[in-house]
């Protein structure tokens, strides 16, 4: 079933085009991420296909059968209302029955309770109330009578998916969900658990996310949106840059040869009189045809990072039994650790498990109830806080909405010294965060939450810092700048600390880290491994009894004894006929799809045309696939 078709989309501001004729489908079970820079018109397209904002030139056709639903970054609510009015100020037919019907309860009127169920029965409300409930319970949310204005960020948005949820499953027609970031703000557990659910059910999906996981999980197409155009990609994220490095190469060399033709045909422009042929007149528009493909500009302007660090003593930062409590809630009691050089540190807990609160400590931005540390004389703090640019490091408000982006940089110094000992303006370093000449002398207050995010970013590294502490940092940063970011971490000589629930960046960037376990106070754990690794271990460890535990010594191994009708390393088992024939099969077919895959590669570098390219390059990722698929086959049966 189609959903929603949208035929030759195109959209400016101003002078600036978003996108341009773009087309495409969404049909019933499709499950898209879109992911492109910020600024190329995302949020657009989504206001577009939900009717908040019109095209320039095009058409959207939406199903008449279908609704679509957006679950956005901002969660509209009024916050006098407790989470059961929240819940249920939804204006589909069963929502307003199942209202209707605890109206009619709470006044004990015959007459409208006789109503109400009659319409709890034709719009089959009953169910939904345990429904609510249940996916509530899921997101952690237990008490209802709480005011959504006593929630924090976090709860607000468990909250809202809750309601979305809920709304969705009360619909009894098909929808498409659209959503906008849904995991920023939610803890990794939260994350799993929608990631979970999102990929299980049959739910039609546009999302837009940084977490690279989670849309690995969740999603089977990506579209990329870059130079005002929309590029479909079936398949992961790696499949997504696969595509997109191959497009790339193509481009540039059908430039290197428009490049050449163009030398020629140029020379002959200049030899020809005024008078035009209609032979000539052809060749002429040919001319101009070729000097725009060879006149493209493929160097993307990227962020490129490299500083000269401020150099590190020999002593860094030594915490020593540090406690720390807000009333009756004991976030964490007598932590000691001892930073190193080049320690790139990721730090992870549930929200509201004091990692936020430990990081300004660790700045002395906020003091410790006891205990001590002490850093060292050459450290410099970079602090990239998730509270964003308008708010200062020890969380006071920051007023800088009024300022112009080129002071607030050059007030912290008018020039910034790189890493191969040269010297750039504060203009040029803006530069390099993608801050033209023009968008420089904007103020502050008026740019998007990505931009904010990235001055911020710009900010934190213009300080010239060696110890970087980044809180939630990819929270509003488009993947481009994300995955730009990491490289520059991962090469970064100083020490790093991060709070984040992007587990493929925490991934890359981090070699160990600090756990936040239990509660009040929570037991801070020095995990070796990878933040993946540490969430794998922590689904299949199983609480031991106290018995357990006193008995299982720390250096103690635990033999699991082989029963005797177990199958050892040695016993294999035999191929069945039917695997034998798959085996021989599998081994007669790689020869050939690797023969015909090396055939289409040589044809692509010697196309020319587009779609050819387009077509050409389709074709030998399906047999790129097709390839894994066997040999994946292959290792299973000869083991």
């Amino acid at each position: 079933m189609n959903y929603i078709t949208a035929e030759n989309l195109s959209k400016s501001y101003g002078l600036k085009t978003l996108f341009k004729d773009i087309t495409f489908f969404i049909n019933e079970g499709d499950k898209i991420a879109i992911v492109a820079k910020n600024g190329s018109g995302k949020s657009t397209l989504l206001k577009i296909l939900m009717g908040k904002e019109i095209p320039d030139s095009g058409e959207v056709i939406i199903n008449k059968d279908i609704q679509v639903v957006l679950f956005d970054q901002e969660i509209d609510f009024e916050p006098h209302l407790n989470i059961e009015e929240f819940m249920m100020k939804m204006d589909s037919p069963p929502i307003v029955a199942l209202r209707n019907y605890h109206h009619a309860l709470a006044t004990g009127d015959e007459n409208l309770m006789e109503s109400a169920i009659n319409e709890m029965e034709l719009e089959k409300a009953w169910d939904l109330e345990n429904e609510m409930s249940q996916i509530l319970s899921q997101l952690k949310i237990t008490d209802n009578q709480l005011k959504m204005s006593a929630l924090s960020g976090g709860q607000i948005k468990r909250v809202a998916l809750a309601k979305l949820l809920t709304e969705m499953r009360a619909q009894h027609r098909h929808c498409l969900l659209i959503m906008d970031e849904p995991t920023n703000h939610l803890d990794v557990e939260m994350v799993e658990w929608l990631e979970n659910y999102l990929s299980k059910e049959k739910i039609t999906l546009l999302l837009v996310t940084h977490d690279r996981y989670f849309l690995d999980s969740v999603c089977d197409i990506i579209w990329e949106m870059e130079d005002q155009k929309l590029y479909i990609h079936n398949g992961a994220y790696a499949v997504y840059l696969e595509n997109k490095m191959i497009r790339e190469d193509n481009l540039n060399a059908n430039i290197d040869k428009a490049n050449n033709l163009y030398r020629k045909e140029l020379e002959w422009m200049r030899r020809q009189p005024k008078a035009r042929t209609t032979k000539s007149k052809s060749r002429i528009d040919s001319f101009f045809e070729t000097e725009k493909v060879a006149k493209q500009n493929t160097k993307k302007q990227s962020l490129e990072l490299d500083f000269a660090m401020k150099r590190m003593g020999s002593k860094i930062l030594e915490i020593e039994n540090i406690s720390k409590s807000y009333g009756d809630k004991v976030l964490f009691k007598n932590f000691t650790h001892t930073f190193q050089r080049g320690d790139r540190v990721g730090i992870v807990g549930k929200n509201g498990a004091g990692k936020t609160t430990l990081l300004t400590i660790l700045q002395g931005l906020e003091k410790p109830d006891s205990g001590k540390i002490e850093t060292g004389e050459t450290i410099k703090f970079g602090y990239f806080s998730q509270k964003g640019i308008l708010s200062n490091p020890d969380g006071s408000s920051a007023d800088v909405a009024n300022i112009k982006m080129i002071d607030y940089i050059k007030d912290i110094s008018e020039n910034f010294m790189m890493g191969n000992g040269k010297s750039i303006t504060a203009a040029q370093f803006l530069r390099l965060f993608l801050f033209d000449d023009q968008v420089q002398h904007t103020l502050i207050g008026r740019l998007s939450g990505g931009e904010k995010r990235r001055l911020l970013l710009l900010k934190t590294l213009y300080e010239n810092p060696n110890f970087l502490i980044f809180d939630e940092p990819t929270n509003d940063l488009d993947l481009p700048t994300i995955g730009v970011l990491e490289n520059f971490l991962m090469n970064f000589q100083g020490c790093l600390v991060v709070v984040s629930h992007d587990r493929y960046f925490m991934d890359r960037v981090t070699d160990y880290l600090l756990a936040f376990e239990g509660e009040n106070p929570a037991q801070i754990r020095n995990f070796t491994g990878t933040y993946t690794e540490y969430r794998e271990q922590l689904k299949d460890s199983k609480p031991l009894t106290d018995l357990e535990s006193k008995t299982i010594q720390k250096d103690e191994t635990i033999e699991v004894p082989i029963k005797k009708d177990m199958p050892t390393v040695k016993d294999k088992k035999k191929l069945s006929f039917k695997e034998q024939k798959e085996l021989d099969t599998i081994e007669k077919e790689m020869p050939i799809l690797e023969s015909k895959r090396q055939t289409l590669t040589e044809n692509l570098e010697k196309a020319n045309d587009y779609e050819e390219i387009q077509k050409l390059s389709s074709e030998i990722q399906k047999f790129s696939q097709q390839l894994v698929q066997f040999e994946e086959r292959w290792l299973e049966l000869k083991e």
